[in-house]
């Protein structure tokens, strides 16, 4: 039976644009891209746990907004559960720490990168809303 793994995505807009991270080579899913965030730990909300996540990840501090998706993906590592919330950069500026890569994209060149399947459905829905009124 496989671990099941609870974690969250933060989909930080800033300017209309979306920041997207791609993942290093030495992690599971090497060089896929994906939303900031990781494992919730044990005594957690969602949302304390993408604050943690995103503090110690991009060394900058979110407002949590609206939710955005949960989704389950069975990978061979384990079955995820991702749940994403729109996020606003309220302290520092995203930096590098866990990720190889960063951008900010619109909401229409979302679909240019090669995405972890488990964010696909959040993205999938991030490209047919407005962003601007989610937090």
């Amino acid at each position: 039976m496989k671990k099941d793994i609870f974690v969250v995505g933060a989909v930080i807009v800033n300017e209309d644009k979306i920041l997207c991270a791609q993942r290093g080579v030495s992690k599971s899913l090497p060089l896929k891209w994906e939303f900031p965030g990781g494992k919730i730990e044990s005594g957690e909300t969602p949302e304390e746990a993408l604050k943690r996540e995103i503090h110690e990840e991009m060394n900058c501090q979110v407002e949590i907004g609206d939710h955005v998706e949960d989704t389950t993906y069975e990978y061979d590592f384990g079955i995820v559960h991702l749940t994403t919330y729109y996020c606003r950069l309220i302290e520092g500026t995203p930096t590098l720490t866990e990720h190889v890569a960063i951008k900010w994209l619109s909401r229409a060149e979302l679909n240019i990168l090669d995405w972890a399947p488990a964010d696909i459905p959040a993205i999938q829905k991030i490209m047919n809303h407005r962003v601007d009124s989610t937090i």
